[in-house]
């Protein structure tokens, strides 16, 4: 009596193509979880190195300030993080409580006279302080409203920040008596570096959206929308704005 082998009732190459796709089924299962754990850990893991890294940093800044008596590693074995960090936010701190009374703003215009004396160092003050308090003070209007311009040939729309309008001397410069605005074009993935220039408030459609959210869009180059539906309906509106201020500008000469 002969036993039949079950493979034998099955089509020529059917057993092996079972075999196959195990195997791809098992190896895109070890891929999506591999990715799905780099997705979770990558951003973990670079936050946390961002974060050391500029403690360290400030640690490295502030401790040779520090006489050894003070810290704390000279009494324990092993060096406590953040202490230069702490330290320079309660310097900071105390600095910014004194600047705001009398005796504090006396001496601050003390050192600004002594500073204005100074060729070199009176221009590079003057810069660095006037960015500081653009930046840092609460009714700046630095990089508060995003924008779309069309760049850099017609028909293409490039997201900007905008900034403040220029000053007198330069407003007397400029061709036209229109409102002139100053923009930054970021770069993708880098938004640190771009192009910076005055544009009549006229060509710039406003967009409704956060600076936080513009730059997620730049950085990941269209790949991160944040709330979804939503903001693809936002996008959908400004593409029609734009649509529509081409159109004007194209029939504005025929008028």
């Amino acid at each position: 009596m002969t036993t039949e082998n079950p493979d034998s009732r099955l089509p020529k190459g059917a057993a092996l193509d079972a075999d196959v796709v195990t195997h791809h089924g098992f190896g895109s299962r070890v891929r999506n979880y591999f990715l799905t754990g780099l997705i979770v850990a990558g951003p973990v893991a670079i936050t946390l190195w961002l974060t050391w890294s500029f403690v360290t940093w400030v640690d490295d800044l502030v401790r040779p300030f520090i006489p050894v008596t003070y810290r704390p590693e000279t009494y324990l074995p092993v060096r406590v993080p953040g202490l230069g960090l702490i330290i320079a936010f309660l310097g900071l701190t105390t600095l910014g409580f004194l600047a705001a009374n009398l005796v504090g703003r006396t001496l601050v215009e003390a050192g600004e006279m002594l500073l204005e004396r100074m060729p070199i160092v009176r221009a590079l003050y003057k810069g660095l302080k006037q960015v500081f308090e653009t930046l840092f003070s609460k009714s700046g209007s630095t990089f508060r409203t995003v924008g779309l311009v069309e760049f850099p040939s017609p028909g293409m729309w490039s997201l900007v920040f905008l900034s403040v309008p220029p000053g007198a001397d330069i407003t007397r410069h400029l061709p036209t008596q229109d409102e002139y605005v100053a923009v930054f074009m970021p770069c993708t993935p880098n938004p640190t570096t771009g192009f910076f220039f005055y544009l009549p408030r006229r060509d710039i459609i406003e967009l409704d959206i956060s600076v936080e959210a513009a730059a997620k869009l730049i950085m990941s180059a269209g790949v991160i929308q944040s709330n979804g539906g939503d903001q693809q309906k936002k996008l959908a509106a400004f593409a029609e704005a734009a649509k529509t201020a081409q159109a004007a500008r194209t029939t504005a000469p025929a008028n």
